[in-house]
């Protein structure tokens, strides 16, 4: 019985376990460094449409209507199938919504710390598909 490195591939052990360790450490301070902020209110436009040469929006409170009334409809009747869909439908509108309103930024950093980023995480990415190959 032969020993067999990482992904059951000749390769080393050690130079996976350094390229994980590399990438988590790189990856790390990426996401350290984004910094997410939104700008959601239930008045805040979610989706645009233009129709007939006009356009008009849905705000994040139109899109509580449906689902009170499909909540009511749940509650009144477990069993109907609109009122399922207008409940998940207006859920998963106000969900694309928040998640649309999100916005990344990257903090300001030096050179050294975006070098120091990139060569850990590309680095260990490198170290890590190297080690599955086979030699």
């Amino acid at each position: 019985m032969s020993f067999q490195g990482a992904g059951g591939t000749p390769g080393g052990v050690g130079s996976f376990l350094t390229g994980v360790a590399m990438m988590c450490m790189g990856f790390y301070l990426l996401l350290r460094s984004v910094h997410v902020s939104q700008s959601f209110n239930l008045g805040t436009s979610l989706f645009h449409f233009s129709a007939f040469g006009g356009s008009s929006s849905i705000t994040g409170g139109m899109v509580l209507i449906p689902l009170a009334f499909g909540i009511g409809m749940i509650f009144y009747n477990a069993r109907n199938f609109i009122g399922w869909l207008l409940a998940l439908g207006s859920l998963a509108a106000l969900l694309v919504g928040v998640l649309a309103g999100l916005q990344f930024t990257l903090r300001s950093m030096s050179l050294f710390d975006l070098l120091v980023i990139l060569v850990l995480s590309m680095g260990g990415l490198g170290l890590f598909l190297n080690s599955l190959r086979s030699q």
